[in-house]
């Protein structure tokens, strides 16, 4: 069996170059504000992760397929008409702290959310802290 090598890896592109193309200007101050507040709760500065997402820190998985790589523990890409945020869920009070964060829909780990100004930011900033909390549970450094 042949592994294909993961797309999704840290780059060598400049975080700062690439908020600076994002084409909405909100968007581009929104995710200035988010990569701000990440670095700070995750202690660790933004790479950028592929082409697309900005992410934080890293940690090793592997699949019971076999199937193993790196990511970022957090995250997220400005995405035309919305960001995503990288988040994992599964940990307690995660559904509590959606419930109190505004406007936004989810997908698998993901957050997507059309302003930061349609969520509550303090709140999103509880779910990066225990987001990381329960990635370094799940995945010691």
């Amino acid at each position: 069996m042949v592994k294909s090598e993961n797309k999704t890896k840290v780059s060598e592109v400049s975080v700062d170059d690439f908020i600076t193309v994002v084409a909405d200007e909100q968007q581009r101050l929104d995710a200035i504000k988010i990569a701000d507040m990440m670095a700070r709760v995750s202690g660790h500065p933004p790479k950028m992760w592929g082409p697309s997402i900005i992410g934080f820190s890293s940690y090793h998985y592997k699949y019971d397929s076999g199937r193993e790589g790196d990511m970022c523990r957090i995250g997220f890409s400005p995405r035309k008409g919305k960001t995503v945020l990288y988040l994992v869920d599964g940990f307690d009070g995660h559904g509590a702290l959606l419930e109190k964060l505004g406007k936004f829909k989810t997908g698998k780990s993901c957050l997507y959310v059309k302003r930061l100004s349609d969520v509550d930011e303090k709140v999103l900033e509880e779910i990066c802290v225990r987001s990381l909390a329960w990635m370094a549970q799940k995945y010691p450094d």
